[in-house]
């Protein structure tokens, strides 16, 4: 039986640092990411308007861009550690898009947590099939999931 996966484009700016990284990516630096998100549905609808459809790239659209666009885009994301702390409390007295994780944001980890956000946005019956990230434009992490 065939599939149809659909693949909706999302660009975000976005700095991070490294901590602890030994190379120039330890200082704060920013990126013009890509993600590319592919999805897989239902069979296509068979009437109505949606005929054809496996799944309307507005919801898709919708989707990540409230669990991922909304949050991640203009912002600076950086691990938090006991030598973070101080950076970090100081940053969000000053502005409003501080991402503090507990892991490392690097395009692999991005991945996976963008993928929780993503899954668990969808609409029913819609599966979240792979991310792509392009961090600069001849480097890319994919997920396959």
């Amino acid at each position: 039986m065939s599939r149809v996966l659909l693949t909706k484009e999302f660009r975000l700016e976005m700095a991070h640092a490294l901590v602890g990284y030994d190379g120039p990516c330890s200082q704060i630096h920013g990126h013009s990411y890509l993600l590319e998100v592919t999805v897989e549905g239902p069979e296509a609808q068979t009437a109505g308007a949606k005929m054809g459809m496996v799944v309307d790239f507005k919801e898709v659209k919708r989707a990540v861009e409230e669990s991922v666009v909304a949050r991640y885009d203009h912002s600076f994301t950086i691990r938090r550690t006991e030598q973070t702390e101080e950076l970090i409390a100081t940053l969000c007295r000053h502005f409003t898009r501080i991402n503090a994780v507990d892991w490392q944001p690097t395009s692999e980890n991005l991945l996976e947590h963008f993928s929780e956000l993503i899954a668990s946005a969808l609409p029913e019956g819609v599966r979240l099939h792979s991310l792509r990230l392009h961090e600069t434009a001849t480097s890319a992490a994919e997920l396959l999931l």
